[in-house]
């Protein structure tokens, strides 16, 4: 997945000019992107402040690390069971 050309505490300030009263349209057009973009954003980082995204983030690679580690395990059991069940 392409990743944004905007880091996320860009995103949370673009929404929090949105909140502050200036119109949608016009904050998509100051960063240059769409309102699709801007709402979909919004919908990620709405509510979150820059800290809460920093603990995301670390959340989310925590969480890519452990996945792969998993999955190395259940490949190696898997290995290990297919070995273990041929008669020798």
């Amino acid at each position: 997945m392409r990743s944004s050309r905007f880091s996320d505490e860009q995103i949370i300030g673009m929404i929090k000019e949105q909140e502050a009263g200036m119109p949608t349209a016009e904050v998509c057009r100051k960063h240059g992107i769409s309102t699709a973009s801007f709402y979909k954003y919004k919908a990620k980082f709405g509510g979150l402040e820059v800290s809460d995204t920093r603990k995301l983030k670390a959340l989310e690679d925590e969480n890519a690390k452990l996945k792969k580690l998993l999955a190395e395990q259940m490949l190696d059991n898997a290995m290990l069971k297919d070995v273990n069940s041929k008669k020798w």
